[in-house]
C-alpha cells in the first residue's frame, strides 16, 4: 500500500479527519492524547475500498461477516475510559474486527493482546497492523469471551461485541486495579459498561446506551 493511500486524498484526507476530531470534541471526548491518535491513524484502511471514502464520518461500518467497523466517537469513548485512571500496561482486546480499535490502543498502551474467532478476519487485521508497523500487538485466533488466561492478569480488557452477561472469565483475567470496558444487553438494549475491580469488590458503572454485534462463542 502507498503512502498516498495510507494519507489519503479526498473524503480521507486529513482536513477530513480534523472535521471528524472536532466533532468527537463536541460530543465531549476529552483525552489529548486520544483525539491526536483518533487524528492520525488512517481509519480508511479497515474499511473495504468501496467504502473507504466513508471512513472518517461517525458511523458503524460493515466489514463483513456480520461485524462492523466501530464508530467513531465509541473507540474515543472505550479508549478513554480505559485510559481514565492512567497509563495501562497489558491490555486485552476481545474481538480484533478490521484491526482499527487495535491500532488505536497499540498507539496508547505498552502491549495489546488482541483475540478474534473469524480467522479471515484476524489475518486481515495482522496485514494492516504490520503495515502500520504495530509492533506491540500479539494475535490469538480463539473465542473472546474466554479471554487470553495464558497472558493474564490484564489491566485492562475493551470488548467489541456484547455477551448479554458480563463473562466471569474476564473479570478473573482482570487485575486489581484493572478496569474493564465493554458493552452488556441483547440484541434490543444494550449499555457501555464499566467495571473496575479492587482488592474486595468489582465495582460496575453504567455508561450509556449503545449497540454493537453480539459476543458469539466458537471459532471460524
Amino acid at each position: 500500500m502507498s503512502k498516498l493511500h495510507l494519507d489519503g486524498i479526498g473524503m480521507t484526507s486529513q482536513r477530513t479527519r480534523d472535521r471528524l476530531v472536532t466533532r468527537l470534541m463536541e460530543q465531549g471526548i476529552k483525552n489529548i492524547e486520544v483525539l491526536d491518535v483518533m487524528r492520525t491513524t488512517p481509519r480508511h484502511i479497515f474499511l473495504d475500498e468501496a467504502l473507504a471514502h466513508r471512513a472518517y464520518e461517525d458511523d458503524a461500518l460493515p466489514i463483513g461477516f456480520q461485524q462492523t467497523l466501530s464508530q467513531p466517537y465509541i473507540v474515543a469513548r472505550m479508549t478513554e475510559l480505559l485510559l481514565a485512571a492512567g497509563p495501562r500496561k497489558r491490555v486485552l482486546e476481545v474481538g480484533t474486527g478490521s484491526g482499527y480499535q487495535t491500532t488505536v490502543l497499540a498507539q496508547l498502551v505498552d502491549v495489546v493482546y488482541s483475540v478474534e474467532r473469524i480467522k479471515p478476519l484476524q489475518q486481515k487485521a495482522r496485514e494492516r497492523l504490520r503495515l502500520l508497523k504495530a509492533r506491540n500487538v500479539h494475535f490469538k485466533h480463539a473465542d473472546g469471551g474466554l479471554g487470553w488466561p495464558q497472558k493474564a492478569p490484564f489491566d485492562a480488557i475493551l470488548s467489541a461485541a456484547a455477551p448479554e452477561e458480563v463473562p466471569t472469565e474476564l473479570i478473573d483475567q482482570l487485575a486489581v486495579g484493572g478496569r474493564l470496558i465493554l458493552p452488556v444487553g441483547d440484541n434490543r438494549t444494550q449499555h457501555l459498561r464499566l467495571i473496575e475491580k479492587t482488592e474486595n469488590a468489582v465495582n460496575v458503572t453504567v455508561v450509556e446506551p449503545v449497540f454493537f454485534v453480539p459476543l458469539v462463542s466458537g471459532v471460524i
